[in-house]
């Protein structure tokens, strides 16, 4: 007899997916819930931080608008990263168009010298390869544990370890 592992989290997540793509809000405000870090951690490697948590906000409507054509529950997470890079992508095409306070200014006027301190590191882990990037903003901003990020982002664990690993020694060299 074969005896097959099912991630109750995973079967849970296809069970919210399937129930949010019949029109279920609560199902899908599940979902927000175990995917808005994931999101923002995305978004906020891309983005002014300032701008992240209005787009996240934008990902999930896009997300909840699509979530019909999803072929299967389990490509529902690195659809909904690609929705939020995406995002960021367009957020830069659209910058043109808009006058706000950036980052910059933030950072002079609105912190303190540890705040400021953050927006230099993150600047720096800005400038290193996407996946350590990612990984690291999840970890360090979004308080994700590794196993979490694999849960959510589809990575292996061991992936995860090496792209953390690579990074912060990236981000040591750097600083």
């Amino acid at each position: 007899m074969l005896l097959v592992h099912v991630d109750a989290g995973q079967s849970e997540d296809d069970r919210l997916i399937r129930a949010a793509a019949d029109g279920d809000r609560g199902a899908f405000g599940e979902l927000y819930s175990r995917y808005a870090r994931m999101v923002h951690g995305i978004l906020l490697a891309r983005v002014p931080a300032g701008d992240a948590e209005d787009l996240v906000q934008d990902v999930f409507i896009s997300a909840m608008k699509q979530l019909r054509v999803l072929r299967t529950a389990a490509a529902f997470r690195g659809w909904l990263g690609a929705i939020a890079r995406n995002r960021a992508i367009d957020y830069f095409r659209e910058a043109r168009h808009r006058t706000q306070l950036d980052e910059q200014t933030e950072r002079v006027q609105g912190t303190d010298g540890g705040g400021r301190e953050a927006f230099v590191i993150l600047d720096l882990i800005r400038t290193l390869p996407e996946a350590y990037r990612e990984t690291l903003i999840l970890r360090l901003v979004e308080g994700m544990t590794g196993p979490e990020i694999a849960a959510r982002t589809g990575l292996t664990p061991e992936s995860v370890r090496v792209n953390l690993c690579r990074g912060m020694k990236m981000l040591r060299e750097l600083l």
